[in-house]
């Protein structure tokens, strides 16, 4: 599991350094041949490792049902540009990870799935100080090729929308590990 830490580096008030540690990255391919439900609940479970990046970004997979996923993130000062809000990308990589997820909940073994579209619409900016975000994914379609997927990313304590996204997934045979 990921953990991370962040504080001012050597004494000085301006200066912050910021730390996380991560398991060594396990894919699904490695994890036998399962559908993607189970291996998603595996990773939810802490049977299967966090992906590097949910420690990265200071996000985590909450929840997981047939064609659905729900991840939730940590704001911070860390993730500013240079306007002093929270990067867009962290938005974008929360509403990713959710698509995607949901997207894999429905495959059968044997397949996977790569975003090769991805459209985020941000409607309010995130602060340093803004509570934790949620982000559901929800799966609209999927084929013998594509999938298609929607999300929101809200507050959870206040609801508000922050973001909305959609993708859409290929889908193909798995290649086997080894």
């Amino acid at each position: 599991m990921a953990q991370s830490t962040a504080r001012p580096a050597s004494g000085d008030s301006t200066t912050r350094s910021r730390t996380h540690t991560w398991e060594a990255p396990t894919t699904y391919l490695d994890a036998g041949d399962r559908p993607g439900l189970e291996l998603v609940r595996l990773s939810l479970d802490g049977h299967l490792p966090s992906a590097p990046i949910c420690g990265t970004l200071g996000f985590r997979l909450v929840e997981a049902d047939e064609g659905r996923a729900a991840f939730e993130g940590d704001p911070g000062e860390h993730l500013f540009n240079p306007m002093g809000t929270v990067h867009g990308g962290f938005l974008a990589t929360l509403l990713d990870s959710a698509l995607g997820t949901a997207v894999m909940t429905t495959l059968p073994a044997g397949r996977a799935y790569t975003t090769v579209q991805l459209g985020v619409n941000m409607v309010r900016p995130v602060f340093g100080d803004t509570p934790a975000l949620r982000c559901e994914g929800t799966v609209l379609h999927v084929g013998r090729t594509t999938a298609t997927a929607e999300a929101r990313v809200t507050g959870t304590a206040d609801g508000r929308l922050y973001a909305h996204g959609t993708t859409t997934c290929l889908v193909f045979d798995a290649p086997r590990a080894g």
